[in-house]
């Protein structure tokens, strides 16, 4: 099977693994039950690739073998089951499989804890806290005893059939592609939420291009969700030569993220929970905010009680620019990501909302402050409906801070708001429109009715308003139409239509209705 088959066959296995919940809990959850068996499921198969391996390699010597395995990238643990006076009961592997065997048991949602929580404690370096926001043994979510049961029978056993191995799957974004999927399915109901957390990934590869990661770069997304934008823009780079950071506020989301940056392989990376305007945890070790060469984001469209209060006062000066307004947190998140910028290197990519780039009031005032100091060096429209839970358009912008600050560099504006792929749920960037967008972005050009590069004068003069129809005319002028060539089409018709009248006339007459 090719990628995209091995896709569907996971994708079917998981929207039947939804049935288990539905009527439950909301649609919003299912992702954090049916993602976090997945994962186990997944280790669990690549567990079992690699102790293969090893006995044929060690032809069966138990010592070589254990001693190999325990040099791997995540430990599988053994988990002692002990009885009411501490004696052991059960000795059995932390792996799906042993959950399989035991998923008729009564107490099988409380051994899925145990075992995750042993999974967790034997990889504490990669997955400390990761699996606290999750109860296999919730009453509250998952039902009374025999329910609850019931369902995670169910569970255990639609996935069990999945091969998710490294001989199956290959490199493919096996948590991020569910993870998108379930959000596509339940975009009527969960989507909007959702989608708060999940960047579509032609959205993330031309953001991440844009911003051209480089080797040795620090990355950092302050708002990382479930880490797809991160892992991305690390992959830009070519190598393994690069350091990930994200903060993400959504202990689900922080958890998802972090199984997600383990199953990549980026170890290293850093991801924090934690409110980015609030407490931003990435700070020196003189308590200023750590620099970063890239920084980049899809933050909560116009976040609503997004932390104004706590502006004014704010010990990083990030908003030295101006206060955003208390409904609006968009220019909150863009002040401390470029606050967060390298010096005279950085470079800013963010995803937002048209509004963006042309309210007025504090906003405006603080859009104007950052054209001003030249840090401004690309706005791209893009088409609606590209994201999850919303059809409204969005749009990116891109900052580089080595540009000289209190310069007056142009800027290119790129409408490509019309050439996309649509169907009936969804519309995606399709190859060749993203490769149009960096094509044009890179080559800084002027393309008619696509985009324009504008003099910071041009810019000036529009109020520092950026909306990008002020810049780019995408006008089409209706066809002239001829005159004398209608008038003679409406002539012959009339003629027509009086022949055919008069024939009428007389057959009407020969059949005696008329005389």
């Amino acid at each position: 099977m090719n990628d995209q088959q091995k896709r569907d066959v996971i994708f079917n296995k998981v929207w039947q693994a939804c049935d288990t919940f539905r009527g439950v809990i909301d649609p919003a959850q299912y992702k954090d039950y049916i993602l976090t068996m997945l994962f186990v499921k997944y280790l669990s198969d690549i567990h079992q690739s690699k102790r293969a391996a090893y006995e044929e390699k060690y032809q069966g010597d138990r010592i070589r073998i254990e001693r190999a395995l325990g040099r791997e990238r995540f430990v599988i643990p053994q988990i002692e089951i002990r009885d009411k006076n501490d004696r052991v009961e059960e000795v059995f592997p932390a792996t799906y499989d042993s959950l399989f065997e035991r998923r008729t048991r009564p107490n099988i949602g409380e051994l899925i804890n145990v075992l995750l929580a042993n999974i967790e404690d034997a990889n504490k370096s990669k997955l400390h806290n990761v699996f606290r926001n999750i109860d296999f043994n919730s009453e509250a979510n998952l039902g009374q005893a025999r329910q609850r049961n019931t369902r995670l029978k169910n569970l255990l056993e639609d996935l069990e059939s999945l091969d998710l191995s490294p001989e199956s799957v290959g490199h493919m974004d096996v948590i991020g592609d569910v993870y998108e999927y379930l959000i596509e399915k339940f975009a009527a109901t969960a989507g909007k939420k959702a989608g708060e957390f999940y960047t579509p990934a032609a959205v993330s590869e031309t953001l991440a291009r844009l911003v051209s990661p480089k080797p040795g770069d620090r990355i950092c997304d302050p708002a990382c969700g479930s880490g797809s934008l991160l892992i991305r823009a690390g992959k830009q780079v070519g190598s393994n030569d690069y350091a990930l950071y994200g903060q993400e506020m959504n202990g689900s989301t922080w958890a998802l993220c972090k199984m997600n940056m383990f199953l990549h392989g980026v170890d290293a990376a850093r991801i924090e929970w934690e409110d980015t305007l609030r407490h931003p945890m990435f700070v020196d070790a003189n308590g200023a905010l750590m620099k970063f060469e890239v920084v980049i984001a899809n933050p909560p469209f116009s976040l609503d009680k997004w932390g104004q209060e706590m502006a004014a006062g704010d010990r990083f000066n990030r908003f030295q620019r101006g206060i955003p307004p208390k409904s609006k947190g968009d220019w909150a998140f863009i002040s401390h990501m470029l606050a967060t910028a390298m010096e005279g290197s950085g470079r800013v990519g963010v995803v937002v909302p048209h509004g963006v780039l042309f309210r007025g009031g504090q906003e405006g005032k603080i859009r104007a402050n950052v054209i001003r100091e030249n840090m401004l060096d690309g706005v791209i429209g893009l088409p609606g409906n590209l994201f999850f839970g919303t059809g409204i358009p969005a749009a990116l912008m891109i900052f580089d801070k080595s540009r000289p600050f209190g310069g007056k560099d142009s800027v290119l504006f790129i409408d490509a708001s019309r050439e996309y792929e649509q169907s009936s749920s969804q519309n995606r960037l399709r190859h060749q429109d993203i490769e149009k967008i960096l094509t044009t972005f890179r080559k800084r050009r002027t393309v008619e009715k696509y985009s324009y590069l504008a003099a910071y004068r041009e810019i000036e003069e529009n109020e520092f308003n950026l909306n990008i129809a002020r810049y780019v005319d995408t006008f089409e002028p209706e066809a002239e139409v001829d005159i004398k060539a209608v008038q003679d089409e409406i002539d012959a018709i009339e003629t027509e239509l009086a022949q055919t009248q008069a024939k009428m006339k007389l057959y009407l007459r020969e059949l005696g209705f008329i005389k």
